[in-house]
């Protein structure tokens, strides 16, 4: 199969062709038709994780059809289309018998601990606890975002924000994870400031309903101060969605007393300041979000398919396999704006089933 590998961290990956891959025992084998590009990719190939060994194939969210199952998978079934959290959780440990498969013991995560989906085909092990079929109407193109940054932002509002209609929610970094967790927070009646300093970025918060947007100021402090007086003493909820230590301590910082933030975006290793005094006066919660269990996903896909939820406007771009390795690389630079797919098919492929709806109903 043709798949994007790099070989040092921080070199310009390439695309070449390595081995098909066998389902294990109790995984499958999924032909990846969509796969997004995605900061937690960069970071992967920046070598800020050290769950990655060389050579390696980045990519952990991404939608496809089932081709070969392993001889011990029970409930999945070749030909369905599928998508997958990018936890790949055991099933079998004490979080996952209390129902927190995204905290795992002994998880795995494509793209990080091994070879994932910036290929034509990628491994799901244990199909059975992580496989998440798709609606018949929801296209993979979309579908590849809700196994990270869409089922991140989600769970990050609704389950560990708890945000409620009225309330005012703080959105820093309006990326693919930043403008997905504004779109949800809207769609729950709460009122969102999305701050960000890309102009095209707050446009589009603006479209999915953000009632403020923000440019952040020259410091921490500066970007807290904007965000209590555009919600009158603070938000109740922030979500650090970039993931920086300015971010982070501007969240933090311009919540209300009794806020809550939600830590979304991963940090790279480094100092991290957190006003810890204001924490402590405004008895502030801190909490940590980490993508979305599979069997959580049901709920999620009911709001898509009945159009309150609309991920597909968040798809901007989609490109080819070829085209992968450079867009990573112009990570560095910044995210771009929305969501980018790679098709491993080809753009013709990806467009074929769906992809060209999403991107036109986003243009």
């Amino acid at each position: 199969m043709r798949a994007v590998v790099f070989e040092e961290f921080g070199r310009l990956a390439a695309v070449r062709e390595v081995a098909d891959p066998e389902p294990p025992p109790g995984g499958a084998v999924v032909r990846v038709a969509a796969t997004g590009l995605c900061r937690s990719d960069w970071h992967a190939w920046r070598g800020h994780d050290d769950s990655v060994t060389l050579p390696h194939v980045p990519g952990h969210e991404f939608a496809g059809e089932v081709v070969a199952v392993g001889a011990a998978v029970r409930g999945v079934r070749a030909g369905a289309r599928v998508t997958a959290p990018f936890v790949h959780a055991c099933g079998r440990c004490a979080s996952c018998a209390r129902g927190d498969q995204q905290v795992c013991a002994r998880q795995e995560q494509p793209g990080f601990t091994y070879w994932g989906s910036y290929a034509e085909f990628v491994v799901v092990r244990r199909a059975d606890v992580n496989l998440v079929e798709l609606p018949a109407d929801l296209p993979c193109a979309t579908a590849a975002s809700l196994g990270c940054r869409f089922a991140t932002a989600y769970r990050a509002v609704v389950a560990q924000g708890r945000v409620r209609p009225g309330e005012w929610v703080a959105v820093h970094g309006c990326g693919g994870v930043g403008l997905s967790a504004v779109m949800v927070a809207v769609a729950g009646g709460a009122r969102v400031v999305a701050v960000d300093p890309s102009p095209q970025a707050l446009r589009l918060a603006a479209e999915f309903g953000a009632a403020a947007c923000l440019v952040p100021g020259p410091t921490a402090e500066a970007t807290a101060e904007a965000v209590r007086e555009a919600t009158g003493g603070g938000a109740h909820v922030s979500l650090d969605a970039l993931g920086s230590a300015v971010t982070c301590a501007a969240s933090v910082a311009g919540l209300r007393a009794r806020g809550r933030h939600v830590q979304v975006g991963l940090l790279a290793a480094g100092a991290v300041e957190v006003p810890m005094g204001r924490v402590l006066a405004l008895e502030l919660e801190l909490l940590g979000s980490h993508g979305m269990a599979a069997h959580a996903y049901p709920e999620m896909l009911r709001q898509v398919s009945a159009g309150v939820l609309r991920p597909e406007l968040l798809v901007r771009s989609v490109i080819g396999l070829s085209e992968a390795p450079a867009a990573m690389a112009a990570m560095s630079e910044g995210s771009p704006t929305g969501i980018t797919v790679i098709a491993p098919a080809g753009v013709e492929a990806a467009e074929a089933a769906g992809a060209s709806d999403a991107a036109g109903a986003s243009a």
